[in-house]
């Protein structure tokens, strides 16, 4: 179908042992992303960079989905991946919403925070994803609702899947545009059209509805909370504001993350993370918090006439970034994995963050939406309205 339709999708194939999936691999080349068959919620679905991970993988799947091909797609790294919903009547086909992942490509479509309208992608590319949708929709013959996941890396547009059923999203989507999809869907699937129901054309919304998903991991210490793949989020909630770092602030009020306006913040990072936490260290300090970090992280930072505070990892000696969050001497902390399997100090660093209720940033895209945020907090302040008030009074 895809083909049918020109459009593109990740390089792929399908597996029934390691050798086949050796094969697979070695022809679209690493990383790929892995997963059984017949799986909700990324069960089981994996991010592999080598053999030896595949290896592994092949064992685990047989336990998920034994007697059926594993899945095997090229990953785009550093992708924006897009969620888009839309309804159609067999004919005539309307966007409900374009979402854009604050996440990069990787994480869980449930687990990622996500903006709408897009906050990055020019005109023409959030055009190129209407059409395609409605190429979709249109070859499906979808009567009611439908969900795409796509992906843009290097300005091509890829179709990751396409669901032709509702998604977890419309709730959201319907809050955000004032309009109640799952309504229109039913009456869509009952016979009416989208003509007879008043909707021939897109929502423009003047303000961003930033969703961000609710974890559970307050329930369960010691479970790591790096988000990867596989689904973990347990609910979802809504910030609305007429600028991207507000909203993106009110969501985290509602998940229960109080985004600091003053204190102490600790900053941890992988070495591929290192250029970019300069940038919004500094940006940090400019807004006057203080910088902690380990020994390697901040060297960066002084190389780069950014004040910063060394603490120690846990094996250095006491007192030890642990100490400093028993102590409530820490506000935020922003720390990246170093590797796929979590370090004992960097294990312990996540899991005491939550324990202790403290703000937690794991991926660089996250930290610079969290640093909007915080702008947005300290320079005007935060100011309420009723879910109503934005989008006026609809039939």
């Amino acid at each position: 179908m895809l083909h049918k339709l020109g459009l593109r999708q990740p390089e792929n194939g399908t597996a029934m042992s390691f050798e086949e999936a050796l094969e697979v691999a070695h022809r679209i080349g690493y990383p790929v992303v892995v997963r059984p068959s017949y799986v909700l919620g990324g069960r089981g679905m994996e991010i592999v960079y080598d053999d030896r991970e595949l290896g592994e993988f092949m064992r685990e799947a047989a336990d998920v989905s034994p007697d059926h091909p594993v899945l095997i797609d090229k990953f785009l790294e550093e992708a924006v991946e897009i969620d888009v919903d839309a309804v159609a009547d067999g004919r005539d086909v309307v966007v409900a919403g374009v979402m854009e992942h604050i996440e990069e490509a990787g994480i869980h479509s449930g687990d990622s925070a996500c903006a709408i309208p897009p906050f990055s992608l020019g005109e023409a590319m959030v055009e190129e994803i209407k059409e395609a949708t409605y190429a979709l929709a249109r070859e499906l013959q979808v009567v009611g609702l439908m969900n795409v996941q796509y992906a843009v890396k290097d300005e091509k547009l890829y179709v990751l899947e396409v669901n032709p059923r509702a998604s977890r999203t419309v709730p959201y989507v319907s809050k955000a545009t004032g309009i109640p999809w799952a309504k229109v869907a039913t009456k869509l699937m009952i016979g009416r059209t989208l003509r007879e129901l008043g909707i021939t054309r897109e929502v423009e919304i003047e303000h961003i509805a930033v969703k961000e998903a609710v974890l559970p991991f307050n329930r369960f210490f010691g479970v790591d909370t790096i988000l990867g793949p596989e689904m973990r989020s347990t609910g979802e909630v809504m910030g609305i504001d007429r600028d991207l770092g507000m909203a993106y602030a009110k969501s985290q009020i509602a998940a229960g993350s109080l985004l600091p306006k003053s204190g102490n913040i600790f900053v941890s990072v992988k070495d591929g993370d290192k250029r970019e936490i300069v940038h919004i260290s500094h940006r940090l300090h400019e807004l006057g918090f203080n910088i902690l970090a380990t020994r390697g992280t901040a060297e960066v930072l002084r190389r780069n006439g950014i004040p910063v505070e060394v603490v120690n990892k846990m094996h250095e000696g006491r007192p030890h970034v642990v100490d400093y969050m028993k102590n409530r001497q820490i506000q935020l902390i922003i720390n990246t994995p170093s590797g796929k399997r979590p370090r004992s100090d960097q294990w312990s660093i996540r899991s005491y963050a939550v324990l202790y209720n403290i703000p937690l940033i794991t991926t660089m895209s996250a930290a610079r939406a969290a640093l909007h945020g915080m702008e947005s907090l300290l320079q005007r302040g935060m100011d309420v309205r009723a879910l109503q008030d934005w989008h006026g009074v609809r039939s």
